[in-house]
């Protein structure tokens, strides 16, 4: 594999695995060995369903403002603001009126994030 195969951009739509989370919600996923990274856009107000896993999750907002879901808190979020849920644990967001861009980390990676596919993969 080429060295430059390992090299990626955040806004390259081309690039990962795309998956459809839900009406307005879109991610493209890209896997390592030992953690995977998950960018998601939200349309203005997208809500991302409370659902939990057994990973590890960190989150970043990259771009816009929500409200990060977390074991039944609401806490409003901007950019730069960036979170970590342990696994098992309900999370969800909902964007703001201008929409969001978040950068989720999972350790280890999800299995049913390996492909494309739509949903959170925990229904």
């Amino acid at each position: 594999m080429s060295k430059t195969q390992e090299f990626y951009n955040l806004d390259d739509s081309s690039q990962g695995i795309v998956r459809e989370l839900g009406p307005g919600l879109a991610t493209r996923i890209f896997v390592g060995n030992h953690s995977m990274l998950s960018v998601v856009t939200l349309a203005p107000h997208a809500e991302g369903k409370v659902h939990s896993h057994p990973q590890e999750q960190w989150g970043v907002l990259l771009e816009g403002s929500a409200i990060r879901i977390q074991d039944g808190e609401e806490v409003p979020v901007k950019a730069g603001d960036f979170w970590r849920t342990p696994g098992n644990v309900p999370h969800g967001i909902r964007a703001g009126a201008e929409g969001a861009k978040v950068l989720d980390v999972f350790s280890p990676p999800r299995e049913e994030y390996k492909k494309p596919g739509s949903g959170f993969g925990t229904e």
